[in-house]
């Protein structure tokens, strides 16, 4: 693929309006109000997005999983490694957690080892606004997407700061 193809905010916004949706209704035989943590950074960026559209009455958290990738050794260690901000306890708590791009589960398994040094949650609940339907290495699927994509290994998705998303061609 040469071209980008783009997909506007007006169509992003659309799919989060109906994953809050989606979630309301998941959320509904729970007697607690669940907590948000969004992966840095695209994570971080729909999770604001949810958190206001479910209208949590606590602040979303933000996971900042460097510490827990197992992939060093393919891209080297970033330089932006920072720590995690989780404003509340996740012992015994419902937590909502928020990805941009499910592709091949090892962020979500590095964010469940972050979470879990934190506490032990009740539950966790894996959203995510584009599930990737190749490249699945370990077994992790999410409760709730936006949209599946089927691209091939040459192509990346980006989440722009305004919610549009572009899938562009890899360099």
């Amino acid at each position: 693929m040469t071209d980008t193809t783009q997909y506007h905010q007006d169509e992003v916004n659309s799919w989060l309006n109906r994953m809050s949706e989606d979630l309301q209704a998941m959320l509904k035989s729970t007697n607690k109000e669940p907590k948000m943590l969004g992966i840095k950074t695209g994570g971080v960026l729909v999770a604001k997005q949810l958190h206001q559209l479910l209208g949590l009455s606590d602040p979303a958290g933000e996971l900042n999983i460097s510490f827990y990738r197992d992939d060093f050794s393919r891209i080297g260690l970033h330089p932006q490694v920072g720590a995690s901000d989780i404003p509340f306890s996740v012992d015994d708590e419902v937590i909502i957690l928020v990805d941009d791009v499910l592709y091949s589960g090892r962020t979500i398994r590095a964010a469940m080892n972050e979470i879990f040094d934190f506490g032990r949650p009740e539950r966790i609940i894996l959203v995510t606004l584009i599930e990737r339907s190749d490249g699945r290495e370990l077994p992790i699927c999410a409760d709730i997407i936006g949209k599946t994509l089927a691209l091939t290994d040459l192509e990346n998705i980006k989440l722009q700061d305004d919610l549009s998303l572009a899938v562009e061609a890899r360099q």
